[in-house]
């Protein structure tokens, strides 16, 4: 039987999201327009298309968790659209900037001299996941999915930059072609890797209020899923820790597709479909944010409780989001191509009742932004 939570932890988490509070974001019929804090224990799907203000409206939700609070928020970022999280703007509200900046915000870098580079170490991934690194299957490549197996007795031992010479020095040949493997893949030349610098779990240690994971300035297509399995991997195998923790997944058909096809997408669809279905009760909760609801796994859209819908034109897209999400008013659905930028629909458990909302103004830097046409 999985362990049951002590009355600490229950009191820790409780603790975590204070009952009732009011998250205002915006105005809806010419009054404020709030959600109820504690009612993020809930999975949430935040969806609109390019140019609806999608990203910047979650960005004024994060600031609200983030001030009235004490949820630990995990972004995961392919935009580099919530960098700027801990970076105020002129002219926000001078009581909310100064409790925004009390919060100790962390921003890990995929490239670049920005500051801290987002980093894992090879040798800490799951079996699993270091196979998918590795394109290797148990029954289509066993002899070389055994080597790794049994290497996992010596790994303590290796570091990231050693693991090729160790395997090429091996008299088994089962070893040698395993390292014929990863030179082949390049998968140990990947910017991703430590080789003892600090992890991107090492800092999620030290639990910050905001942990952003900047996902999409990696050279090889492969790094950033490799990054993300990397982190859900090890929330996952501390959940009976319950801990709770917002992961925030932007542009999530990038991380969670319908149909994934190469073996770290397998896996990492796979992680998160399982936190969308069991995590809840270890306090791991998923907001997933797309511009088409056809984009991500259904099984994971399954599981949200909570909606924000911003703008969507697509008659189809909007016939399944009303199919999904049974709570959302169909005639309110039926409009959102006509919302204006920054408006929308707000239903599901973190909302008093379904209403359509106008969002207020963000109180960090939004990265991210359109370019603008050149004129003369």
């Amino acid at each position: 039987m999985p362990a049951q939570p002590t009355t600490a932890v229950r009191g820790a988490i409780a603790a975590s999201i204070p009952s009732m509070v009011n998250l205002r974001i915006g105005t809806a019929d010419g009054a404020d327009a709030h959600l109820i804090a504690e009612r993020f224990n809930r999975h949430t799907f935040w969806c609109g298309q390019s140019g609806s203000g999608k990203t910047y409206a979650l960005g004024v939700v994060l600031e609200q968790l983030l001030i009235h609070t004490r949820l630990p928020i995990l972004v995961m970022d392919p935009n580099a659209d919530f960098v700027g999280i801990g970076q105020t703007v002129e002219g926000a509200d001078e009581a909310e900037v100064a409790l925004l900046r009390g919060q100790q915000t962390r921003v890990l870098h995929s490239s670049g001299d920005d500051g801290q580079q987002l980093r894992v170490r090879y040798v800490d991934l799951d079996l699993p996941t270091k196979a998918a690194v590795l394109r290797l299957d148990p029954v289509a490549d066993p002899g070389e999915y055994n080597v790794l197996l049994q290497f996992e007795r010596e790994v303590g031992a290796v570091q990231d930059e050693h693991l090729l010479a160790t395997l090429r020095s091996s008299p088994d040949p089962a070893r040698q072609l395993l390292a014929l493997r990863i030179e082949n893949l390049g998968v140990l030349e990947w910017d991703l890797w430590a080789n003892g610098a600090e992890t991107a779990e090492d800092v999620y240690a030290t639990r910050p209020r905001a942990l952003v994971m900047d996902l999409g300035g990696f050279d090889h297509p492969d790094e950033p899923l490799a990054a993300a399995l990397s982190m859900l991997d090890h929330l996952w195998a501390h959940r009976y820790e319950r801990r709770p923790v917002l992961i925030v997944i932007d542009e999530a058909h990038n991380l969670c597709p319908p149909d994934p096809s190469s073996p770290l997408e397998r896996a990492l669809t796979a992680r998160i479909v399982q936190i969308a279905a069991e995590g809840r009760k270890y306090g791991l909760w998923l907001l997933l944010s797309t511009q088409r609801p056809s984009k991500v796994h259904p099984n994971a859209l399954s599981q949200c409780d909570n909606l924000a819908l911003l703008r969507m034109s697509s008659p189809h897209d909007l016939a399944e989001l009303g199919s999904l999400f049974g709570y959302a008013p169909s005639d309110l659905v039926e409009r959102s191509p006509l919302y204006g930028k920054g408006q929308g629909l707000f239903a599901g458990g973190f909302v008093d009742r379904p209403s359509l909302v106008q969002m207020g103004r963000r109180l960090t830097r939004e990265g991210g932004r359109d370019v603008p046409v050149p004129m003369p």
